[in-house]
């Protein structure tokens, strides 16, 4: 071919190779800049305040890894600081205990049933509520003696045993307490245990046929002294509430009104003359108001007002008879 067709193949060559030499310049001005090798480019340039030699020297000799994990660490510790500050620990806890429990449950590991034995007062849901177990548990994460300790915090629970059955069974044995007694103290009425733990502090419908105690200390001493007068079922059961005066006595309110003021001690033998004075005399029957046995050789009984008038009365007219007898 002419001169002008080898003009052409030689442009057409050239080209190529011219294009192929400018990219590889500017990957390595690329590289240089991105690794920090163009440092002198770096120095002359104008809006970039000079750093320090210290400052300098950390960039010489600190590999790029370190300080990527330096920069890593110092995020994530603001984020703590951040997240401590602002008072969210509990609920970032909370979002990423339901995200690994959500992959549990995916992984087949959900709670797919709950068998609950010994439970009496509390229902299936409040003992779930007690333990911590919610619809977003997995059985996987879930710590059984976490659950176990919540549930001995309950005051209706004495003891709790929690056992996992894998992939999705949780079985849950308790030892509720009984509700003994109502206990009154400064207004307050709550309902007790045997040994004197508080089970509610308040009384629902189905508590108020117990009995009653009254007064400071006596939530704990009530077990000995209602077991006590029990002994005595003619005394018992007319009973309204027991009171305890000055942690040291008790004293019996009855259904009627009338109040019993028991001795501090040999409290058995008082109850035994007392049963056996209604049952021969009807002392309960009479228009009395209060029966008081603190002393060990004498038994007082404090008439009513109508029955005070009225005796009073009947003095008068015999003070009168005997005067028009003179």
């Amino acid at each position: 071919m002419d001169g002008a067709g080898r003009s052409r193949r030689s442009r057409g060559s050239a080209e190529p190779k011219t294009d192929l030499k400018a990219a590889a310049i500017g990957a390595a001005v690329l590289l240089r800049e991105y690794f920090g090798f163009d440092r002198k480019r770096a120095k002359a340039r104008p809006d970039r305040e000079t750093p320090s030699r210290a400052i300098l020297w950390l960039e010489r000799h600190t590999p790029r890894r370190a300080v990527l994990a330096l920069t890593l660490v110092t995020l994530i510790g603001s984020a703590a600081l951040g997240v401590t500050k602002g008072g969210h620990v509990d609920a970032v806890l909370a979002q990423l205990a339901d995200g690994r429990n959500a992959l549990a449950n995916s992984a087949g590991f959900r709670i797919t049933s709950v068998v609950i034995n010994g439970r009496k007062q509390l229902s299936q849901d409040e003992v779930l509520g007690i333990g911590g177990v919610n619809g977003r548990s997995s059985l996987l994460f879930l710590d059984a003696a976490t659950v176990r300790d919540k549930l001995k915090a309950n005051p209706w629970i004495a003891d709790a045993t929690v056992q996992k059955f894998y992939p999705g069974q949780l079985q849950i044995d308790l030892v509720e307490r009984t509700a003994f007694a109502l206990w009154q103290q400064d207004g307050r009425l709550a309902v007790i245990a045997d040994d004197g733990a508080v089970l509610e502090p308040y009384v629902a419908r189905r508590f108020l046929s117990l009995p009653l105690v009254v007064g400071k200390g006596a939530e704990t001493r009530a077990r000995d002294f209602l077991a006590l007068l029990a002994r005595y079922p003619h005394v018992h059961s007319v009973t309204k509430a027991a009171i305890l005066v000055g942690e040291r006595r008790w004293n019996l309110r009855l259904k009627d009104g009338l109040d019993i003021r028991l001795p501090e001690n040999d409290v058995g033998n008082a109850l035994a003359a007392l049963s056996r004075l209604d049952k021969e005399d009807k002392l309960f029957s009479r228009d009395i108001v209060a029966v008081d046995m603190r002393l060990p050789d004498r038994l007082t009984v404090q008439l009513s007002e109508d029955a005070a008038r009225a005796r009073e009365e009947l003095f008068k007219d015999k003070k009168k008879k005997k005067a028009g007898d003179a």
